[in-house]
């Protein structure tokens, strides 16, 4: 069996999915990054590994996500995108006449508006909190309510509370008002969801035209309240695909298989779950934009460098990042 491997690394989760040549899902990694993203692609890696079927073999490998130049170099990718193209990519394969995405994260969120498949605007929130998975696992903890349960508390909501929610500290502060007043915990939450639906829809939809089909993914579409208030404020059905928390990862991998021809991948292998590998920082001074570079090694060695403005550090190779250090630093 052939397979397409996709890697997308956040802030809050990194996930692995490997696809079939059909683009089914063989396997799938969801697990926390806990600020350790070199780590949790090693763990990831070795988790997927042994859930694979043993005759599988990976002929292409995508990445996206905040570290996708990170995951890139670890894994040896055919192809690094950015999170808004792998999200549309996947929401295409699982609703090929989608129009609109929904997506909530850990700590961003993002709408995308495609017509006849092809993206023609999106909107990221990348400076709040408020609406996020942080928050609303924030708030579980000190509610005592585990995340899971959030949702159906939601829909147990007998009234509409009204709580603030264009930013995360007054919607905390509005919540304990809330519960200090009396109000039941169910109304509470769900109130929050309508909440940060409306905080949504304001920031990242405002003078856009949300057609339907409407897909909704992220780890935040898990909560069946969130769904809801979406469907209410916009007065139509929302589709949840199957692996709505690892869509970005699928995209990815269907990335991976429209680049990689006649079996020729980049990909290391999963043996790169046992090597060392170390990132130092540093300022480049090649011009007076002063950017800060990551570079990543391995016993010593410059596999790659990322992160200034024009570019050269990206496509620069191995040797040629090495000839860079001696000038740049």
């Amino acid at each position: 069996m052939k397979g397409f491997l996709g890697v997308d690394v956040g802030s809050v989760s990194t996930n692995l999915v490997v696809l079939d040549e059909r683009g089914n899902v063989v396997s799938l990694i969801y697990r926390r990054t806990q600020g350790q993203p070199i780590n949790a692609v090693k763990e990831g890696m070795k988790e997927i590994q042994a859930d694979l079927p043993g005759d599988i073999e990976i002929i292409g490998v995508g990445t996206t996500g905040s570290a996708r130049y990170l995951s890139g170099v670890m894994v040896g990718a055919d192809i690094v995108k950015n999170e808004i193209t792998a999200h549309a990519v996947a929401a295409t394969h699982v609703v090929p006449q989608v129009r609109t995405v929904l997506e909530i994260g850990g700590q961003d969120s993002k709408i995308i508006l495609l017509r006849d498949g092809i993206v023609i605007d999106f909107a990221m929130n990348t400076v709040c909190a408020a609406g996020t998975g942080s928050f609303l696992d924030h708030q579980s903890t000190r509610l005592g309510i585990p995340i899971e349960e959030f949702g159906s508390y939601a829909l147990q909501a007998d009234v509409s509370c009204q709580i603030a929610g264009r930013c995360s500290v007054f919607a905390e502060s509005d919540m304990v008002h809330k519960q200090q007043m009396g109000y039941r915990m169910e109304d509470i939450i769900y109130g929050l969801c309508q909440a940060l639906v409306r905080n949504y829809l304001n920031n990242l939809a405002k003078g856009k035209e949300l057609l339907t089909p409407i897909v909704f993914q992220g780890g935040v579409a898990a909560n069946a309240g969130m769904k809801k208030a979406f469907e209410e404020a916009l007065q139509t059905e929302i589709v949840i695909p199957k692996h709505h928390h690892v869509m970005g990862a699928i995209g990815a991998a269907l990335l991976a298989r429209g680049t990689v021809r006649d079996g020729k991948t980049n990909f290391k292998g999963f043996e790169i779950a046992s090597i060392d590998y170390q990132t130092r920082s540093f300022h480049c001074k090649g011009c007076e934009n002063n950017c800060e570079i990551v570079r990543i090694q391995v016993s010593g060695k410059t596999l790659a460098c990322w992160g200034g403005r024009c570019g050269k550090w990206e496509v620069a190779t191995a040797e040629e990042a090495e000839l860079l250090l001696q000038t740049s630093i």
